[in-house]
């Protein structure tokens, strides 16, 4: 039996979370409502919250799962990709209390961990390998081919921008604030998902483009608001719809492409836009030829839960990392 504490802390949220042996005792997550103000997340406010958080947040998830600090095997930390300051405070923190119990570290990656979620044992279903898996958020978009828990390839990703930027970006230049992703998906529920038409520019093979559909997206609203300055007012939730639209379409073309030339039945999302609700189900409406994995709500977004569980393989393989390892703003796959 071994207990692994996560460490979450590559963005704006502070979270910890206590495994056992593949099973979630505890997943406390500390939202920074700072960043709202600003229309995104400012850095240097999200390192700050981070110092103020940590410790109280590890403490949470330790009387949560009722076990003592003594009684950890081991801690899983994301090293990167995200803010370097974000993730400087959760490295910092996870070495000093490496040292302190003297347990082993656990280096995770953090777009990785959004995949391995799935194998958390209270999901719904577990994918079988070889298995596909879309992993979309705002800073990533990604098809990623596994073969096994550390073994995986990337077959396509966005070349520019990723679909949960494109969401954000849409929602600020209609005035929705931040974060925008989830507002549009509410607002889209009553709108017509073909009242507008935009475009997202085609790329070869498995990747993605989303910079062209927020240029698109800025001059339509531009044009239309000098005939009418309550445009958006009047439109927002066909806009909403047809925006969302666009995005999960193009995201589903690659998807299908890949599950077919690669003749792989289990199929899965992650990542925070796996929340989205129209993505959700296009996703079940392919449940008669593909087997679907879409995970909890609570394991889509960031959450310490899917570093636990990331770390949980590398535990069992002995796969430590080294207390000298500098966090990765951008980590390789």
């Amino acid at each position: 039996m071994a207990y692994i504490l996560g460490i979450e802390s590559s963005c704006d949220e502070t979270s910890a979370a206590i495994l056992q042996d593949g099973k979630i005792l505890s997943n406390l997550i500390a939202n920074q409502d700072i960043h709202s103000k600003y229309g995104g997340v400012v850095p240097e406010l999200a390192s700050r919250a981070h110092q103020q958080n940590i410790v109280p947040v590890v403490e949470e998830a330790l009387k949560k799962a009722q076990i003592q600090k003594n009684q950890i095997d081991a801690i899983a930390y994301t090293r990167g990709p995200g803010l370097l300051g974000s993730l400087l405070v959760g490295s910092s923190f996870v070495k000093g209390l490496s040292l302190g119990l003297d347990i082993p570290l656990i280096e995770v990656n953090h777009m990785q961990a959004h995949i391995l979620a799935h194998f958390i044992d209270d999901n719904a279903s577990t994918p079988q390998f070889p298995f596909l898996c879309l992993t979309v958020s705002g800073g990533h978009t990604q098809i990623i081919k596994l073969d096994s828990p550390t073994e995986m390839e990337i077959l396509g990703e966005t070349l520019d921008d990723a679909a949960g930027e494109a969401f954000d970006k849409a929602a600020k230049m209609m005035g929705i604030e931040y974060p925008g992703g989830p507002l549009i998906d509410r607002f889209a529920k009553t709108g017509d998902p073909k009242k507008f038409h935009f475009k997202v520019g085609k790329m070869d093979a498995y990747n993605f483009s989303f910079s062209g559909l927020k240029t698109g997206i800025l001059y339509f609203l531009r044009d239309n608001i000098k005939t009418n300055p309550n445009f958006i007012a009047e439109n927002k939730a066909d806009l909403c719809a047809s925006i969302q639209n666009a995005i999960v379409t193009a995201l589903m073309h690659k998807v299908e492409k890949a599950a077919e030339d690669y003749q792989i039945k289990d199929i899965a999302i992650a990542g925070g836009v796996s929340a989205n609700s129209e993505l959700r189900r296009r996703f079940h409406e392919k449940s008669d030829i593909w087997n679907v994995h879409i995970p909890k709500f609570e394991y889509c977004t960031d959450n310490a839960a899917m570093i636990a569980m990331a770390g949980y393989f590398k535990y069992l393989d002995k796969d430590f990392g080294k207390l000298n390892a500098a966090p990765l703003a951008r980590m390789k796959f």
